[in-house]
């Protein structure tokens, strides 16, 4: 395994190293997530105190900041218990107070000595028809005035680190940052007008103007770029990894998918189209396919997928298909079944939950070659499940697997082809960032008779109508779901529980009409309440959103989200795809606590007005934010110090740009650039890309 460089070893100290920074502050620094030298040079300033002097404090708008130089004219000690000591001073032209709290009064007139002038730069604030200054920032003789810079840039703080520490602290790591070799393509560098590395950190700590600390400055933009070309350098090389593995090149002549095509009564959008033609190059080429299949909800997903393990069985192999859910594995079986007769193609289920002798029977049929694409949970990659000629794994990837697991998929030791769908639409940049080390194929069109879903806003206050039009959709045979936004009750939060309100709504719609299902049910209980409702023996189904993936049941034409401003918009985009999916009108009721803020009312109008995923995305991005818009505790998406992944999406597809046209032209990182890369993995923290290098 390589080591650390040397030369970033002084970054990588601990912060007791610097000056003024003992065991205690440096364990003050940790609530910043700032441990080393390191993580200082990344700990950049967000605004900027203007210092520049002026001649008189007259003519400002109060409080502001101002920096003067004074002529000191009386001191005012404490007039009882904690009362402060005012100082009475005058610039060019008005007469002022600086006022201070809990102070010695020996100091401070050492400090401020009666008659001679000092330079004080602070906050001033009006009290009594009086300007005043508490606890000036910066007290200096007028020869030291120099040492002020004229802006001063400020950080975020936490308990126990002070603005004065902070800055001290900076300056001591900033001493210790290295000159480093370039690791960015010099023509880019050239384009952008960006600063070598060891200036950027410089310039970012010492900003001029307030355009010098927004993320778009030269400084800061290059130091955003270099978290992004870590990351992507991290993911590529994951990539290339993957790649170097013997794959199987699989041709398929194309007769099963020709009579599955010729069998349906539509004909694919030209995004399946293209989607399975991408597909079919990846799986026909020897190098492993790692493909990810985004599409929107009711885009055709399960068609591609199908033609993609069509090729696997024309190759004379098979393929696999794995859902996340017991539920979604049947689903997928229901939908794919039809078609795969057409072809004359054995398909088969295999669950943790198969009696013995039937799983026995299934294994036999799989090592043979008889079951030609298996369907399943994780129980396809347990122990003792052999495949004959094992060609595709198709992963419905509902839960979001991360970088990890699908390596961990792949290292099975099968050499299959690996295509991974997605029904959540994401934004161009959290792709990149999540599914870097994959190529992408987009379904952004639908397939023809997908329905539109009428969407409405309406007030809770309304409930009772709600539930009545519920009863006549029932009455006429329709099936309805009823999305709660919690299971029980919280003190702190008043969204109504999903056992309460199926209470409430059994009373309503009578016994044996109405089902329950939420996430903290036991999973054979979950199991029988959903095929209830997929059979129709239940009408109306109380959910919270652990339907939000997968489920399909044509008859289901009506979707109510209770509390839906409480919920992310990609999260209500989805539960709305649930609806649509037969011959019936749908409807989409999204019920609201009156009155709605902005930003809610902002989110439930676009829901209203358009059903495009990636629309929705990308304004869902843009209001929460990336973090939040897929949960980061299990999204694998990095943490950047620097680079906002919102506001610098751009800045993310020309990295991986870069990194791809590096790899290919130095893929061992041996050339002087490759050699700079390597350190500013080290850097970046991205050791992980490291031991791809090392093994792969």
């Amino acid at each position: 395994m390589a080591a650390r460089p040397e030369i970033l070893f002084p970054l990588f100290a601990g912060l007791d190293v610097l000056d003024g920074i003992g065991p205690k502050s440096a364990r003050n620094f940790a609530a910043l997530h700032v441990e080393t030298p390191r993580d200082l040079i990344f700990h950049l300033p967000h605004a900027l105190v203007d210092r520049s002097r002026r001649a008189s404090i007259q003519g400002l708008e109060f409080p502001a900041t101002a920096t003067v130089e004074v002529t000191v004219l009386t001191h005012q000690p404490p007039t009882g218990r904690g009362r402060p000591h005012r100082v009475n001073v005058r610039d060019d032209a008005l007469e002022f107070q600086l006022v201070f709290f809990h102070a010695r009064g020996e100091y401070l007139q050492k400090l401020l000595p009666t008659g001679q002038k000092r330079l004080v730069s602070g906050k001033l604030e009006l009290f009594d028809g009086m300007a005043q200054m508490v606890h000036p920032d910066h007290i200096l003789h007028p020869d030291d005035a120099t040492t002020l810079p004229a802006a001063e840039p400020v950080y975020a703080l936490c308990a126990g680190v002070s603005q004065k520490l902070m800055i001290k602290a900076v300056a001591g790591a900033l001493a210790r940052a290295p000159r480093l070799m370039e690791w960015i393509d010099p023509a880019l560098m050239a384009r952008e007008g960006w600063p070598d590395w060891h200036s950027a950190i410089l310039a970012a700590h010492a900003p001029d103007t307030v355009a010098d600390v927004l993320p778009g400055a030269p400084a800061r933009a290059r130091l955003a770029y270099d978290e992004f070309f870590a990351h992507q350098m991290t993911l590529a090389l994951a990539r290339l990894r993957q790649r170097r593995k013997p794959g199987r090149a699989s041709n398929g002549d194309g007769r099963l998918r020709e009579s599955v095509l010729s069998a349906l009564d539509y004909s694919p959008t030209n995004a399946q189209r293209r989607a399975v033609a991408e597909i079919a190059a990846d799986m026909a080429a020897p190098a492993r396919m790692n493909r990810l299949l985004q599409g929107d909800v009711g885009a055709g997903k399960t068609l591609v997928a199908l033609m993609a393990l069509l090729i696997a069985v024309e190759a004379g192999g098979q393929g696999v298909m794995m859902a996340p859910t017991e539920i979604l594995a049947r689903q997928h079986l229901e939908s794919l079944r039809p078609l795969a007769d057409m072809a004359g193609v054995h398909l088969a289920l295999l669950t943790g939950r198969d009696k013995a002798s039937d799983r026995a029977q299934k294994l036999a049929a799989l090592a043979d070659g008889r079951i030609q694409i298996l369907v399943g949970t994780h129980a396809v990659f347990q122990k003792g499940v052999e495949f004959a000629d094992l060609r595709l794994a198709v992963v419905d990837e509902q839960h979001r697997f991360g970088v990890a697991q699908r390596a961990a998929l792949a290292a099975k030791g099968v050499g299959a082809d690996v295509l991974v769908m997605t029904a959540t639409p994401i934004p161009r940049s959290l792709a990149l960032a999540q599914y870097g080390d994959m190529d992408v194929s987009v379904l952004d069109e639908k397939p023809p008779g997908r329905k539109p879903v009428q969407t409405a806003l309406v007030s809770t206050a309304r409930m009772d109508e709600v539930v009545a039009h519920l009863r006549q959709a029932i009455d006429a045979g329709r099936q309805a779901y009823w999305v709660c936004p919690l299971v029980e009750e919280s003190e702190l939060v008043n969204l109504t529980a999903a056992q309460s309100r199926f209470e409430h709504l059994r009373a309503a719609l009578g016994e044996g009409v109405v089902g329950l299902v939420h996430g903290q049910l036991p999973p054979n209980e979950k199991d029988t309440a959903m095929s209830d409702f997929v059979a129709g023996r239940t009408k109306l189904l109380v959910a919270t959103t652990v339907i939000e993936v997968g489920v399909n049941v044509p008859n289901a034409s009506i979707m109510v989200i209770e509390r839906a401003e409480s919920f992310g918009l990609a999260q209500l985009h989805q539960l709305r795809g649930r609806v649509g999916r037969g011959s019936a009108a749908s409807t989409c009721l999204l019920m609201y606590e009156a009155p709605l803020g902005e930003t809610a009312a902002r989110r439930l109008k676009l829901l209203r007005d358009t059903e495009d995923g990636f629309r929705i995305a990308e304004e869902d991005m843009a209001i929460r934010g990336a973090g939040d818009l897929i949960g980061t505790a299990q999204s694998g998406l990095p943490r950047f110090r620097v680079a906002d992944l919102e506001r610098q999406a751009a800045l993310m597809a020309v990295a991986q740009t870069d990194v791809r046209k590096l790899l290919s032209d130095d893929p061992d990182l041996r050339s002087p650039r490759g050699l700079a890369a390597r350190t500013a993995l080290w850097l970046m923290e991205q050791d992980k890309a490291i031991k791809y290098l090392s093994v792969g």
